[in-house]
C-alpha cells in the first residue's frame, strides 16, 4: 500500500482545514493509499521541519491542507529528500495565489478530489540564498502585508484584510526606497525601488501583476519585476499607469524574464517567500531550479 502523509495547518487562513480530514483520508483510502495525519501548529513541535523528515524514503505523497505559507514550508523540506514523494495541495488561505496558477480551485470539496484523483505536473521552484519558494520572492513596499497582516482578521475578512493592511502600510510605503545593485541574465541595472519580485505566478498577494504574459510554471523561467522609487507625486501616479497598461521600455519598470538574478544593496533588506518572512539579506541569489517536484492538478 502506497503512503500518503497529511498535514493539517488549521490555523491558516479561513481555519477550515480541519473541517474536511475524513472525507481527504477515505478517499485517500479508496486510492490505495496509507493516510498518516498530522496537526501543523506552528511554536511546537508539530511543524514540516520536524514530521517530514522522519519519514524518508517511506512516502509517496504528502498531501498539505492550509494556505500558501504552509505549503512552502512543506515544500522546503521535500526538497530536501533524496526520494521526493508527490505533493498535494488543498488551499484554504486567504488569497491562495499559487493553487489559483496551477488551476487548484478554492471549493474545498474539488481541490480535494483533484489533490487525490489528479495528475502529477512539475513545475519550477525558486531558491533565493538558502531557502525555496513556490510563487515568489519579494521585497520592498507592501511585499509584508501578507505575513504581518493579523490572522485574526485574514480569518474574518479574507481578501479584504490585505487591502485594509496595504491601505494602513501607504503612508510608509510611498516613503520606502532601497537602493539596489540587479545582475540577471545580461541585465546590470542600479537604483533606488520601491518592489521588486521575482515571481512564478500571475497573482501575488492577490493581485494580478502580470495578466498579459504568458506565464508558465515549467519554462526554466520566472518574471522579474522592479518598480523604481517615485520622487514625487507625478511620477507616483505615472508608475501606477505604467502598472495598469503594462507598457513596455517605462523608465520606472523593469520586466525580465529570467534564469538568474543577484541582487546587492548597502543596507539589510527584508524579504518575503510565498507570503512569509523570508529574511533580511545585504547579498541575496535566486536562482529558478527546473522542474524540481510535482504537485498534483486537475
Amino acid at each position: 500500500m502506497k503512503k500518503a502523509l497529511v498535514l493539517i495547518n488549521k490555523t491558516s487562513g479561513t481555519g477550515k482545514a480541519g473541517n474536511d480530514t475524513l472525507e481527504i483520508v477515505t478517499k485517500l483510502a479508496e486510492r490505495g493509499y496509507e493516510p498518516v495525519v498530522y496537526p501543523i501548529l506552528p511554536g511546537s513541535g508539530l511543524t514540516s521541519e520536524t514530521i517530514i523528515p522522519e519519514y524518508e524514503g517511506k512516502l509517496d505523497m504528502v498531501l498539505c491542507s492550509g494556505g500558501d505559507g504552509t505549503l512552502n514550508h512543506v515544500m522546503n523540506q521535500v526538497m530536501l529528500l533524496k526520494e521526493k514523494p508527490v505533493l498535494a495541495y488543498v488551499p484554504s488561505g486567504s488569497t491562495n495565489d499559487f493553487a489559483k496558477g496551477l488551476g487548484i480551485p478554492s471549493v474545498r470539496s474539488k481541490a480535494i478530489d483533484i489533490a487525490v484523483n489528479g495528475r502529477p505536473y512539475t513545475y519550477d521552484v525558486g531558491k533565493m540564498n538558502d531557502h525555496y519558494f513556490n510563487y515568489v520572492a519579494a521585497f520592498g513596499a507592501f511585499s509584508k502585508v501578507s505575513y504581518a497582516t493579523d490572522q485574526e482578521l485574514k480569518n474574518v475578512l479574507g481578501y479584504a484584510a490585505y487591502i485594509l493592511s496595504a491601505m494602513a502600510e501607504i503612508p510608509q510605503s510611498l516613503g520606502y526606497s532601497c537602493h539596489m545593485k540587479i545582475e540577471a541574465d545580461g541585465l546590470m541595472e542600479e537604483g533606488d525601488y520601491i518592489f521588486g519580485a521575482v515571481s512564478n505566478s500571475a497573482s501575488v498577494a492577490g493581485m494580478t501583476l502580470f495578466a498579459d504574459t504568458d506565464i508558465k510554471q515549467d519554462d526554466g523561467q520566472m518574471e522579474l519585476l522592479l518598480i523604481r522609487a517615485p520622487k514625487n507625486l507625478a511620477e507616483f501616479n505615472a508608475i501606477i499607469a505604467a502598472l495598469a497598461t503594462k507598457e513596455p521600455d517605462n523608465p520606472y519598470l523593469t520586466y525580465k524574464q529570467v534564469k538568474k538574478v543577484k541582487l546587492s544593496s548597502e543596507e539589510t533588506t527584508e524579504w518575503t517567500l510565498d507570503g512569509e518572512f523570508g529574511g533580511a539579506y545585504k547579498k541575496t541569489s535566486i536562482e529558478v531550479v527546473n522542474k524540481a517536484v510535482s504537485i498534483m492538478v486537475k
